[in-house]
């Protein structure tokens, strides 16, 4: 690239610093360079909301956007920058690409009411160079497999956009340089208005225009890479979404800061939870098991209306991500629902925000339930020993020094005996919380801490080592994969028992019945009865679900340990389950962010994989072989 001087130079920018290079331009615009890279996306937007030329080049990794409205000066102020990063750009890659977005006009004939809709269309044009002209083609192909609402768009070529003439001088005579351009639709506007939009209409069509760029860019690099001498030089073709943004703007640390805080600002499960569960067992025990249940639950510590407000105030546009601003509106969304059902509890409303939570019981989740309940029947496990909260509490403490020892995060876990909740375990963010009335088999608890800490610990901790904290707090709709990758945990070593399976069948079994209109005493009924439970055992199931009013949350459980072992049956890998909590729907963008060097390796991974006996029981299910059969006859370790 030959470097022609502007009149007015600019300095050199520093685009290797720790930060992202940001500037505001004198006369309106910013530039944004995540890092040096080979391309650069133009903008000089109308002054307009809702310019989609604007935004996608904003969100980009390498952008200057500027306003027509800035007229001369804003041109001339764009111009020097973008001769200022070229020059400086040019030391690194010798070829490099310019790609310049525009708003298309609107139809001005367009009315609201009528039947018309804007055109479906994109316009692309090229400087005519062959590396120009094969992005044109790359993107012509990416841009045709856009969908909106059954429609497909028309993709046009023509003449190369014009800039303003102290932008092109600072793009004119630069061996090297292919510029592209490309005209983004109106159609995300409502005709005849100036300032709405459709909403979903533009979220669509920013994030699918914004992945075909991607896509032309990486397909760029591979020619320039082709075109490089062999050498230490030559680049890599890197995967398209590598070539997105590496580093989080204040505006989504912020945005995280301020998810993680309302979240942290109320405990939904403790919220949820009866703090009278032994005593209202004893009492429904001593009526014969024949007057509905009364449970008492702890007062809320926040305001659901108050938080709702601030939940809703969090700017999400200024993200600048689209994959980080979907995450972040899914857990808004999470948050919201939460609020919800604890505005709701003990009402008939509850299970109905429950629902739109965690989902019914699906037709082959309950057939393999019945499965579980019919392939081990009652009194075909076993029950030794019991060991008080006590010395659980103590081989936990022993567990997580072991973890502290390999990774120093864990040094900030510990564990609390709580006499205010039900028999059992419970994780609350790096905190085991052990119930004083839990006993549990000596040969189920190291199955047992396997799940809570080397499942939900851990994915806390290293979800908290990310850039964002809502990898450590969970995604929305991490709780089922969690729970599944907990109950793995006890499968892989050696310790999902017959009754521990018979519990998670039972749980999915009630909340179908309790969807169903069955009551509690029915549910205990049908699990004492038909599936041959003890009355307290069946009681600790029922209570659970029928808690606050209804909730399916246990569901998940079988749920997600069907997703885990069909992700092992298919040869996925396991390795993206451990940088945090995150949905079965989460890994691909944990890959992505992953290739973005946007999350860090996890500190630590699960100690039960190095087991010998965890890892023949995977290489059985990886080989064809069910569960069912593993457990019934488990390979020699």
């Amino acid at each position: 690239m030959k470097a022609v001087a502007p009149t007015q130079r600019e300095p050199s920018p520093d685009l290797d610093g720790e930060h992202a290079y940001r500037r505001a331009l004198p006369a309106g615009g910013r530039v944004h360079i995540d890092r040096p890279l080979p391309f650069l996306l133009l903008a000089r937007h109308p002054d307009a909301p809702f310019s989609l030329a604007r935004r996608i080049a904003s969100i980009s990794a390498a952008s200057v956007v500027w306003p027509e409205a800035g007229g001369e000066q804003a041109d001339a102020d764009a111009g020097a920058e973008i001769g200022a990063l070229l020059d400086h750009l040019a030391i690194a890659y010798p070829r490099f690409l310019v790609i310049v977005l525009h708003d298309l006009p609107r139809d001005a004939g367009l009315r609201e009411e009528g039947p018309e809709l804007e055109a479906f269309e994109f316009v692309l044009g090229s400087s005519g160079a062959a590396a120009a002209t094969t992005v044109v083609r790359t993107l012509a192909e990416a841009l045709s497999d856009v969908k909106l609402d059954l429609r497909t768009p028309t993709v046009l070529e023509r003449q190369r956009a014009a800039l303003p003439p102290e932008v092109e001088s600072a793009l004119r005579g630069r061996n090297g340089l292919s510029i592209v351009s490309l005209g983004v639709p109106q159609i995300h506007r409502i005709p005849g208005d100036r300032r709405r939009v459709y909403s979903q209409v533009y979220h669509h069509i920013e994030s699918a225009v914004h992945d075909a760029l991607l896509k032309s860019a990486a397909r760029f690099v591979a020619l320039a890479a082709a075109d490089a001498p062999p050498g230490p030089g030559r680049a890599d073709r890197p995967h398209y979404r590598s070539l997105g943004r590496s580093r989080f703007v204040q505006a989504a640390r912020r945005a995280d800061a301020a998810l993680a805080r309302i979240s942290a600002s109320f405990d939904f499960l403790l919220g949820v939870s009866p703090i009278n569960s032994v005593q209202a067992c004893d009492a429904f025990e001593a009526g014969g098991c024949r007057t509905q249940p009364q449970f008492q639950y702890r007062p809320l510590p926040v305001n659901p209306d108050i938080v709702k407000r601030r939940l809703y105030a969090i700017d999400l546009r200024a993200v600048e991500d689209p994959v980080l601003e979907h995450l972040f509106a899914e857990k808004r969304m999470e948050l919201d629902q939460q609020l919800t059902m604890l505005q709701r509890r003990n009402t008939p409303a509850f299970r109905y925000v429950s629902l739109l939570q965690y989902g019914p019981v699906e037709p082959d989740l309950l057939a393999l339930a019945n499965t579980l309940l019919e392939a081990f029947p009652p009194g075909t496990g076993r029950c030794g020993e019991r060991l008080g909260a006590a010395a659980v509490q103590a081989e936990a403490t022993r567990m997580l020094a072991r973890y502290a020892r390999r990774a120093p995060a864990f040094a900030a876990a510990e564990t609390s005996l709580r006499s205010d909740t039900g028999p059992g375990l419970m994780v609350s963010g790096s905190s085991l919380l052990i119930s004083t009335a839990t006993m549990v088999p000596r040969d189920r608890l190291d199955p047992l801490l396997q799940h809570e800490i080397s499942v939900h610990v851990l994915t806390y901790i290293n979800g908290s080592q990310q850039g964002l904290g809502i990898f450590g707090a969970g995604l929305a709709g991490y709780e089922g994969l969690q729970e599944g990758l907990g109950v793995f945990a006890e499968f892989l070593v050696g310790g999902l028992t017959v009754a521990r399976l018979r519990l998670l069948a039972a749980r999915v079994v009630v909340v179908d019945a309790m969807l169903g209109g069955a009551d509690f005493i029915q549910c205990h009924r049908l699990l004492q009865g038909k599936h041959g439970f003890s009355s307290g055992g069946a009681f600790n199931i029922v209570a659970r679900i029928f808690r606050s009013g209804g909730l399916t949350k246990d569901a998940i459980y079988l749920r997600g340990f069907q997703q885990v072992l069909q992700r092992v049956a298919d040869g996925g890998s396991l390795d993206p389950l451990w940088y945090g909590k995150i949905a079965e729907h989460h890994v691909p963008v944990v890959e992505e962010l992953k290739a973005r060097g946007m999350l860090r390796s996890p500190v630590a991974t699960p100690e039960f994989l190095e087991r010998p006996c965890a890892q023949a029981r995977l290489s059985h299910l990886r080989q064809g072989h069910s569960f069912i059969d593993v457990l019934k006859d488990p390979p020699p370790c």
